[in-house]
């Protein structure tokens, strides 16, 4: 927490490390999975810079039912922060959302994502934070999860979205591991924390602005 800290203050200018990347609404899902009522809930895990603040907005999207902050796409069992953030062990900090497919489809919680979320066209960093630990990626769980998160990726490269092209990696999830306790409902529990207010709050308010049907206040 104290390195997070540590690192704004140079750039406290800086308003946020994520919204220059949609500076247009973004198309939805050319491909995307129905809605579908009665089904049970479903999970999508997703990486796009230090974990506060992507899970922060999604705990903001109607729909979403549960937000753990974690680690994901890496090779050691069970690590810690500290080791996460040496960048030894492979992992990207990422969150595993619970949401529920009668009210919102994977491929518009993969709309935010790339929306407001953070910058996809930044490889392994978001704004201050430097490291493969933080790099933009996808990790599908199932073919139907592929399918459609390749099937945007390459719908928003093709219509040259973004300025840049795009880092996203998409992989297989193999193991979610859950943050520290101290990590989780981070934003929420700290709302003016120095990262929070110059990271993440405007992503929670580009959100609203950009997502009015789908933000809800907490």
């Amino acid at each position: 927490m104290l390195a997070k800290l540590m690192k704004i203050l140079p750039v406290l200018a800086l308003a946020a490390c994520t919204a220059d990347a949609a500076v247009v609404p973004l198309p939805d899902p050319a491909a995307d999975a129905p809605l579908a009522k009665g089904k049970a809930t479903e999970t999508a895990v997703l990486a796009g810079g230090c974990f506060w603040g992507v899970e922060g907005v999604y705990e903001h999207v109607k729909g979403v039912t549960n937000v753990v902050s974690g680690y994901a796409g890496g090779t050691v069992q069970n690590p810690t922060y500290d080791q996460v953030s040496s960048g030894s062990t492979g992992h990207a900090e990422a969150v595993r959302i619970t949401y529920d497919p009668s009210v919102i489809s994977y491929g518009q919680i993969l709309k935010i994502f790339f929306s407001v979320v953070h910058d996809p066209t930044q490889l392994n960093r978001q704004g201050p934070d430097v490291g493969t630990q933080y790099r933009s990626a996808i990790y599908y769980a199932n073919d139907e999860q592929k399918r459609i998160a390749q099937a945007y990726v390459a719908q928003l490269q093709a219509a040259k979205t973004f300025p840049r092209p795009m880092a996203t990696e998409l992989a297989p999830l193999k193991t979610f591991y859950m943050a520290e306790a101290y990590h989780q409902d981070f934003m929420a529990r700290n709302p003016s924390y120095p990262y929070i207010v110059v990271h993440d709050k405007p992503k929670v308010e580009a959100l609203q602005k950009q997502f009015p049907e789908r933000y809800v206040k907490r």
